[in-house]
């Protein structure tokens, strides 16, 4: 199979895996979001190191602790992941699946944010009517529910400053999870430890099933990451661009036809903002990327009829 094809096949894979974890938190009830949060950090330090084991990858550890700036950057995006996570699985168990869903939309309009904000760049006209129109949704989803869509917004900054933070420790994806569940392994295991001292664990004290499902929360965490790793490094960023969008349009709809979650008009309206707004910055990123692809292709045949 061409290496391009095998690249996009991960990367359906990786989205859509992660478009159907609304179908997978709520079989953990009765555990709560944080308890759930913390075995989903245990269990996917425990898969993650059982990839690398297979693999047999060891030799980066040592080379990464002598860079403590990654280091430093791997601690935050381990809190800033956590966020997302905790917030996330209590959105899903809480039923707000179709506002989760609005973060991973907009996610990509509030990471085009932070390159002007961060790292000063300069936003092309169709980015900026994109994130006219994203801000507008916003507005119209707020007098929607009546508040600000706080989880929405929360997904969405917190993975795109993931996103960030990643981009600038450039850490392999099992190396880096490797990492983030390291730092977070503590905490977490200190809570389940409170959890089981004071009789309000779940783990081991309900059905088998129950305990097998807790455990795999490491693996539906790993495995996707792994597969979008793969992905990464084997398509262009633009066709990753468009894959995205898969996983909320699967989440949106598990809120819709199996969560049943309510949707008047004034969110359709909302919504369709949204989708608007991802058209337009999706047309443009495709169109910049062709004409960036001609300029190359040109210089290159011009180097050729030179040399």
């Amino acid at each position: 199979m061409p290496d391009l094809r095998r690249g996009v096949l991960f990367g359906i894979a990786a989205y859509t895996m992660w478009g159907l974890f609304p179908l997978y938190w709520p079989l953990l009830k009765p555990s709560g979001a944080v308890e759930i949060l913390a075995h989903r950090m245990v269990w996917s330090l425990v898969a993650v190191v059982a990839v690398l084991a297979v693999r047999r990858h060891w030799s980066w550890f040592r080379a990464l602790l002598k860079q403590p700036k990654k280091l430093a950057l791997l601690t935050l995006a381990a809190v800033v992941i956590t966020v997302n996570w905790g917030t996330y699985i209590y959105a899903v168990n809480t039923g707000h699946v179709v506002e989760s869903a609005l973060g991973y939309f907009i996610n990509p309009l509030v990471s085009v944010l932070f390159g002007v904000v961060l790292l000063r760049e300069r936003l092309r006209t169709l980015q900026w009517v994109a994130v006219g129109f994203g801000a507008l949704a916003v507005l119209v989803l707020t007098l929607d529910y009546g508040r600000l869509p706080w989880i929405a917004l929360v997904l969405a900054v917190s993975f795109g400053v993931y996103g960030l933070v990643k981009k600038k420790a450039n850490v392999g994806a099992a190396e880096s999870l490797t990492v983030e569940t390291l730092v977070l392994l503590a905490p977490a295991l200190a809570y389940l430890v409170y959890l089981e001292s004071s009789g309000q664990a779940t783990f081991g004290h309900s059905t088998p099933t129950h305990a097998l499902l807790l455990a795999g929360a490491g693996v539906i965490t790993a495995v996707p990451l792994m597969f979008f790793g793969a992905s990464a490094i084997r398509v262009p960023l633009s066709t990753i661009g468009l894959l995205q969008y898969i996983a909320p349009i699967l989440q949106f709809m598990c809120g819709v036809l199996i969560a049943k979650e309510t949707m008047p008009s004034s969110r359709w309206i909302g919504f369709s903002i949204v989708w608007l707004a991802l058209a337009i910055f999706t047309y443009d990123s495709l169109r910049t990327a062709r004409a960036a692809a001609r300029v190359r292709k040109s210089a290159r045949t011009l180097d050729h009829v030179v040399t």
